[in-house]
């Protein structure tokens, strides 16, 4: 049996630690999809424009 170079278990606890961070990562994005899924009536549209809900209606003034 060869023993392991002390390279790849650096190595290997790099790629541990990196792959943590982007499964953190991941989950954070996941969660911030299901949060804004289920608050799904409060979107119209796309995000970045106003809402038309929002918006005071226009009142036609006589003359």
């Amino acid at each position: 049996m060869r023993t392991e170079h002390e390279l790849h278990s650096r190595r290997r606890s790099r790629n541990v630690g990196l792959g943590l961070v982007l499964l953190a990562f991941v989950a954070l994005v996941f969660a911030l999809t299901v949060v804004k899924v289920r608050q799904g009536d409060l979107m119209e549209a796309f995000d970045h424009s106003p809402r038309v809900s929002l918006t005071p209606a226009e009142t036609e003034e006589a003359e």
